[in-house]
């Protein structure tokens, strides 16, 4: 059975049933693409149960333990010498490490050698992993952060020690490389290994879906998702363009600061729950996108709500096709000005031609105004185009 990579919300699912009935709509109108690969069917069902509608991308599948001769390799390399120091960055990893070890005849003899060194535990749910085994921890990072561990072993004199470092999914290298400068010999242990999902094309959409603002959000539960939505886009030279995205009107969603950190190392900004768990971030998620990812305009005498992929109407919501919504956002970008045909057939999906271009508005606009229900809240200015019938806006 696969382990879980460089997941702060591990295999905590977090699911309270009086959680979830808090705002059960508060997603509703939205899009949000899903990158887990692990209960992702789960994580999924929390978003749609709060009325979004859902993408899955699934990003990485993972290496079997039993089945990595690097994480043999690695174990058989601890037990060939005193280990002084062990940091665990995960509960889920060390577990399964454990379970690894077990599955070659070897849990004995690693679990009797790591009481001999001083366990060193990133958060609560490494620290139970560890004393689950039998063992005892020596201290534990009060932050959950690999930086607070690097932090205190570098506080003490590191030449000669033997650590044996717990990865998270991918290489450690600035955490190991400070820890080998200090003079400590370093044992990388790769407790699950990941690779590219086999079938790329459901990412290769979402990256599209991101580039074109067709997703509100894009939710990671891991940092290799992160690398891997980011390696699939570079392969076709849209890395730039996705950070971009990232970085202006599309949420990237990180359940805690490891998955979080490929994207903050670049400079883009996310939201993150207060507790790294997955219902955690679905509540984050449900708060964040009605505060920060909403127009709301009176026009024509009608309250409008503009979300992702629809619009509410005095509290009624009414989802939208692509093009009346496009034509919609961009009216509303300038609430009671005229914006001209020509204007509005830059945001067309499909890019029509010029031939085409004026029938296209003519009709996203019929279409539009058939789903807004209420007549006057999109008026046609002669000769000129058209405008929302708004005093004032609140973009919130």
């Amino acid at each position: 059975m696969s382990a879980l990579p460089s997941e702060d919300a591990h295999d905590a699912f977090d699911v309270q049933p009086a959680a979830l009935e808090t705002a059960p709509d508060a997603l509703s109108g939205f899009t949000i693409g899903v990158t887990a690969t692990r209960r992702r069917e789960e994580f999924g069902a929390l978003l749609e149960r709060r009325g979004a509608r859902v993408v899955s991308a699934p990003a990485i599948r993972l290496v079997p333990l039993e089945e990595d001769g690097d994480l043999l390799a690695a174990t058989r390399l601890s037990l060939a010498g005193p280990v002084d120091d062990v940091v665990v960055t995960t509960g889920v990893g060390f577990r399964g490490w454990m379970t690894a070890a077990e599955g070659w005849g070897l849990s004995g003899d690693l679990a009797a050698h790591l009481a001999g060194a001083r366990v060193l535990t990133r958060g609560p749910k490494a620290r139970g992993a560890v004393r689950a085994a039998g063992l005892d921890e020596h201290w534990t990072a009060d932050s959950a952060s690999c930086a607070e561990i690097q932090q205190y072993l570098l506080s003490q004199d590191l030449s000669g020690r033997r650590i044996a470092v717990q990865q998270h999914g991918e290489p450690m290298t600035e955490f190991v490389a400070g820890l080998r400068e200090a003079g400590a010999e370093v044992i990388e242990i790769p407790v699950y290994r990941w690779l590219p999902y086999r079938d790329t094309s459901p990412l290769r959409r979402l990256i599209s879906q991101t580039l074109s603002g067709a997703v509100d959000a894009v939710a990671f539960t891991s940092a290799p998702a992160v690398h891997a939505m980011l390696g699939a886009a570079r392969a076709e030279s849209l890395e730039e363009p996705l950070l971009a995205a990232f970085s202006g009107q599309v949420v990237a969603a990180c359940v805690g600061p490891v998955t979080a950190e490929p994207l903050a190392s670049r400079g883009v900004p996310t939201i993150q729950p207060e507790r790294p768990r997955l219902g955690a971030l679905a509540r984050a998620l449900a708060r964040h996108l009605p505060e920060h990812s909403v127009t709301r305009l009176t026009a024509g005498g009608h309250r409008l709500e503009i979300r992702g992929h629809a619009v509410v109407v005095n509290g009624e919501l009414k989802p939208l096709p692509p093009a009346p919504m496009a034509v919609l956002k961009r009216l509303a970008d300038k609430p009671g000005h005229v914006v001209s045909r020509s204007d509005l057939r830059t945001v067309l999906p499909g890019s029509p031609s010029r031939d085409s271009a004026e029938h296209a508005v003519e009709m996203a606009i019929t279409r539009l105004r058939r789903a807004l229900g209420p007549s006057g809240i999109v008026e046609t200015v002669v000769k000129r185009g058209y405008r929302l019938a708004c005093l004032h806006e609140a973009t919130l």
